[in-house]
């Protein structure tokens, strides 16, 4: 064995020692271990003299004859079958829907692959500079449909396994969600992949695979239950399993330090435990363009399956534990601090590698590539960047730091504190003790740097300071993240805003403005509208001419001039209706509860959370539901119906927000019941709420809900989502409710309540000036109390956050409910609710993703589209 500090690389022919094996790289000699060769694939290569395999002319021209998938109707009528019954293994005899579904994503994955691979080899050939967008979720819903449209395929899919007897949409409904995110950042990051994909951009997504997602959620007595969500138990025909793409990760061990023959001395970081991250692909279609890039997901894996010494001695739990040890790192999502080092790991040295096939220098490194880190969870791939270039690489430490601040960009998604990610020192130190010591280092010269700036300002420092003095220390990760990039985004005008006047200020008045902007996000309308609403998207289509809009959203403003014409009016509110009866049969198919479909379909599905004030929410709907019991007959004829749609999980252990859920669900059981007022009312909470459940509910909408207290939602893009299928909004002045307004304009949007600059001073007010409560919320706080909606004490803990009423319920409760009674008399009118619908979908240009995946291209990234002719 080499000494420390001398690197060796060897080879050693096959022989019963090593059976084949061949020693790992060795640096520092940190990794020593033996490891089974691998041979990367001739995807990739930069030159014909680098391919693995050099065919003659005539095996070439004959690899080629066969390598292309033609997309004639016999061509994928054969695949189908031949996937059927070569793939998985199906006769004519036991076809059923979903081997018709995995047939039929077989097939259609055929047509994305050629795009991808011809993909990948060209941005190999031209060497752009590529964005790669770290991102812990990619919440992409179902597969199927979305890549039928983007490769402009799906009229042909249908004719050609119809043909067969098959029904592409049944197909379509066979397929599980992926199970790869929770919420707004995962879509979002979906949508700009999509984006990406369709704009010609030279990009790679980075994620985790998870094996079971967050959780799905079921409804017992009205209390959220998790339970494991197993998407992959029939596996996921969309992904390609790359075990020639595999790499180390370490975790533990400890740091020496060597010398080298000059006198110079480096760190070492040895030992530890390992596990290995492998690589899953899904590639990614674009619309309107044979540019089809890829999300690479890791998984982990032990280094070492199976302990035959612990076998062998009968301690069977052992003999398994690193496996199980290793394979826990990416089974949940959030489920522990470990696959977030696991994650940047991986994937950094993905992308070095790829970065060293080209023989560029370092010094190019920013100039070859751009890391978009999508929140603080993929934040310590700034210190393992530096790590590698100043341990593995031996560049100097500016030298290091200035390739990474050149390479790295950041987008904040929230300005809530406890929503701002931090680490115990204790921890790292354990978990990683040479990034804990790279991540002192960074602010020790960063806080050097401030100190110049600001003299004697040590208040300043502490503030800035990446390392929280607590008890124990935390690391700030969101400040290692803004130290880190060059460029730092928000989502939306007010949230970009509030990053750079409260939550960054000390670090905008340290690097001047220009390193914040803004980046509203934005949603693809080939998933939420072509995909989701395929009626009114035909609709739009035949209207203006042409699908252009579906890449040119802003072509949507041509519609404007047909929102007073009487038969546009009945064709687009046909199609609304069609939307509320596809969801009204689903809610009965579900919770086996009648909903009419002409009432005024009010929903509100997002996660579930204080801020988000589902809470103020289903206290509106008790204070109706009051007011109708009062009413005569006559009157309650008259009433607008209302049925009440709420979907959205909350996080497992958040006691308050699953309170909320019990709350609306114990609602719906008396409401749902009450034969007094019949259809005037339905409560209705929709389990598992997922991009699928998406699709149904947001083209259903007459008026969707965005009431987030004043400054906490940082933007929001469900709210987008329903505008462009022709919902109106009922929301705070907050996130992206405030440009949306803007671009409808204030008479197709109510917009209520507190402004954020209000909200601090309201807060002391409540806190220390004894504010009442307001009477209406007083009176159906007093109906949950006495037993209305059952056990009534069970509730002490949610009705107990009004005391503080950190949220403002009760400050904007009144304005809430007058919004209300503005949008019922404005429902009546339903050639005014028609124009109001479309004019406020025509308006919607600016939030297609792929205005936002341009503005960070242009002036964040400095990418350009490389398109593949």
């Amino acid at each position: 064995m080499p000494l420390q500090g001398i690197a060796l690389q060897r080879r050693q022919s096959q022989d019963e020692s090593t059976g084949g094996y061949k020693f790992a790289k060795l640096t520092g000699g940190v990794r020593d271990t033996l490891k089974p060769p691998r041979t990367r694939s001739a995807t990739g290569i930069t030159s014909l003299s680098q391919a693995l395999w050099k065919p003659t002319p005539e095996a070439a021209k004959l690899w080629r004859s066969y390598a292309s998938t033609d997309n004639d109707i016999p061509t994928l009528q054969r695949s189908f079958v031949l996937h059927s019954t070569k793939t998985i293994a199906r006769s004519s005899f036991n076809m059923d829907a979903f081997a018709a579904y995995q047939a039929l994503a077989l097939t259609v994955r055929d047509q994305l692959i050629e795009h991808w691979n011809l993909t990948q080899q060209f941005h190999t050939s031209e060497d752009p500079k590529r964005v790669y967008y770290l991102s812990l979720e990619f919440l992409l819903g179902r597969t199927l449909d979305n890549a039928m449209l983007n490769l402009g395929l799906k009229e042909k899919f249908k004719e050609a396994i119809g043909g067969i007897g098959f029904n592409v949409e049944d197909c379509i409904e066979e397929e599980v969600d992926a199970a790869l995110g929770n919420g707004g950042l995962g879509r979002l990051a979906a949508c700009f992949m999509d984006s990406m994909a369709s704009l010609d951009y030279p990009a790679w997504g980075y994620g985790i695979r998870y094996t079971y997602g967050i959780f799905q959620q079921g409804i017992v007595d009205g209390y959220q239950t998790e339970y494991p969500d197993y998407w992959l138990n029939f596996g996921n025909p969309w992904e390609i399993q790359r075990l020639d793409v595999s790499y180390d990760v370490f975790f533990r061990g400890y740091v020496n330090t060597i010398v080298d023959e000059d006198g110079n001395s480096r760190s070492v970081w040895e030992g530890g435990e390992k596990v290995v991250a492998v690589a899953y692909d899904y590639p990614i279609p674009g619309y309107g363009t044979k540019n089809t890039i890829n999300i690479r997901l890791w998984s982990s894996k032990p280094a070492k399956e199976f302990d035959f010494a612990s076998f062998n001695e009968g301690n069977y739990e052992k003999s398994v534990e690193e496996q199980n040890a290793a394979e826990n790192i990416t089974s949940v999502l959030y489920p522990n601090d470990n696959h977030y080092y696991f994650f940047v790991c991986a994937t950094l040295q993905d992308i070095i590698r790829r970065f060293k096939k080209s023989h560029h220098p370092w010094s190019d490194f920013p100039d070859q590539v751009s890391i978009q880190l999508n929140d603080t969870h993929p934040t310590l791939g700034v210190a393992e960047l530096q790590r590698i270039l100043v341990d593995e690489e031996g560049l100097q430490w500016d030298d290091a730091w200035d390739i990474v601040t050149k390479t790295y960009s950041f987008t904040n998604h929230t300005v809530l504190p406890e929503a701002l990610e931090k680490w115990p020192v204790p921890l790292m130190q354990e978990l990683l003790p040479r990034h804990m010591m790279i991540i002192f280092d960074i602010n020790l010269f960063f806080l050097q740097n401030v100190e110049k700036q600001f003299p004697q300002d040590r208040d300043r420092m502490r503030r800035m300071s990446i390392i929280e003095e607590a008890h124990p220390q935390q690391i700030r990760m969101a400040y290692l993240a803004v130290v880190g990039s060059h460029t730092v985004n928000g989502v939306a005008a007010l949230h970009s805003e509030l990053i750079r006047t409260e939550l960054f200020q000390d670090f905008v008045e340290f690097y001047g403005a220009q390193k914040f902007t803004n980046v509203t996000n934005g949603v693809t309308p080939r998933r939420w509208l072509q995909q989701a609403n395929p009626s009114l998207s035909s609709l739009i289509a035949t209207t203006l001419g042409s699908n252009n809009f579906l890449k040119h959203l802003d072509e949507l403003q041509n519609l404007k001039k047909f929102a007073n014409d009487e038969n546009f009016q009945k064709q687009w509110m046909a199609i609304k209706h069609q939307n509320k009866a596809r969801l009204a049969h689903y809610i009965k198919q579900v919770l086996n509860v009648n909903v009419n479909p002409d009432a005024l379909f009010d929903i509100q599905c997002k996660r579930l959370h204080e801020y988000k004030r589902q809470f103020m929410n289903i206290l509106g709907t008790i204070h109706h539901y009051w007011y109708l019991k009062g009413l005569s007959k006559e009157e309650l004829a008259k009433q607008v119906p209302r049925v009440s749609i709420f979907s959205g999980k909350s996080a497992p252990g958040y006691y308050v927000a699953k309170l909320v859920i019990k709350l609306i669900n114990s609602v719906a059981a008396v409401v749902n019941n009450d034969e007094d007022i019949g259809d005037a009312l339905k409560v209705i909470f929709i389990p598992n709420y997922n991009v699928s459940v998406a699709e149904i509910l947001i083209p259903a909408s007459d008026i969707s809900q965005h009431i987030s207290t004043a400054g906490t939602e940082a933007s929001g893009t469900s709210n987008m989502k329903f505008v462009l299928n022709g919902g109106l909004i009922l929301g705070t002045v907050d996130g992206a409710n405030i440009e949306i307004g803007e671009e409808v304009g204030n008479e197709n949007i109510w917009l209520f309540g507190a402004l954020a600059h209000e909200v601090e001073d309201i807060r002391h007010d409540q806190r220390y000036h004894g504010v009442k409560m307001d009477p209406n919320l007083d009176k159906v706080l007093q109906s949950i109390m006495n037993d209305d909606f059952g056990d009534g004490s069970i509730y002490g803990p949610l009705l107990g956050t009004l005391h503080s009423d950190y949220y403002l319920v009760s400050k904007d409760f009144q304005p809430y409910l007058d919004s209300w009674k503005l949008i019922e008399e404005t429902f009546k009118d339903k050639a005014g609710w028609a124009r109001r619908s479309i004019n406020a979908a025509a308006s919607m240009g600016k939030f297609s993703s792929d205005r936002s995946i341009k503005e960070y291209a242009e002036r964040i990234w400095k990418i350009e589209p490389s398109r593949l002719e």
